[in-house]
């Protein structure tokens, strides 16, 4: 496209573009959107940038900004998204090893906790108790704002996609406590964790 005639600079391995909160490219007059955006550049980084949902949320911000006068930029940090293999795998926010190069090691608690959903229990009465897994990720020094959910399991999706809007509010980890869990449900287990990775207590299945 020679873009390169119009200024517009280009990662020198992976030929995208680097682009502001704005997402303006080196270029002031060329912006970028999409799959060609470089997530290296962004703050904090994201590998999320390729998702068609993403893409669409971010030109229809631009256009806000372009032309409706909106200071709302797109947020790559709180990006939902699930991994539709066999045994479903959904997050949204922080990845556990990010959160702690973004805030420090001391700053940051994981809660995390196997399970066996219930309808597991009469369809595959054998089926191993730890196949399933939850991940919180904790800021604790932003008031105990929760920055990352992990959770493998079914239904991952369906889950990941409502606690991502909690997420962009702010939720705390006493907001997932103090909520109550809908039983029997898979997702109840995000309100019931009290393991730390910190701590070194065992976060198998405890069944009542």
């Amino acid at each position: 496209m020679g873009l390169d005639k119009a200024g517009v600079e280009r990662h020198e391995v992976n030929g995208k573009l680097p682009v502001t909160r704005e997402q303006k490219t080196s270029a002031d007059h060329i912006y970028a959107i999409g799959d060609v955006v470089d997530g290296s550049s962004l703050s904090p980084p994201s590998e999320l940038t390729e998702l068609t949902p993403v893409a669409i949320q971010a030109g229809r911000l631009l256009v806000g900004q372009l032309y409706g006068g909106s200071s709302v930029h797109m947020d790559y940090q709180l990006v939902p998204t699930t991994v539709y293999t066999p045994l479903e795998y959904g997050c949204v926010g922080f990845s556990e090893a990010a959160a702690i190069a973004e805030f420090g090691e001391a700053n940051v608690e994981v809660y995390h906790q196997y399970f066996k959903p219930l309808e597991w229990r009469i369809t595959f009465p054998r089926h191993m108790d730890d196949s399933c897994y939850a991940k919180l990720v904790v800021h604790t020094a932003d008031a105990g704002r929760v920055v990352g959910l992990h959770i493998c399991g079914p239904h991952a999706g369906e889950m990941t996609q409502g606690f991502a809007v909690a997420m962009r509010c702010g939720a705390t980890k006493a907001d997932f406590d103090n909520t109550v869990g809908i039983h029997p449900t898979t997702v109840e287990i995000l309100t019931t964790m009290g393991v730390t990775k910190r701590s070194g207590a065992s976060a198998q299945i405890k069944t009542c």
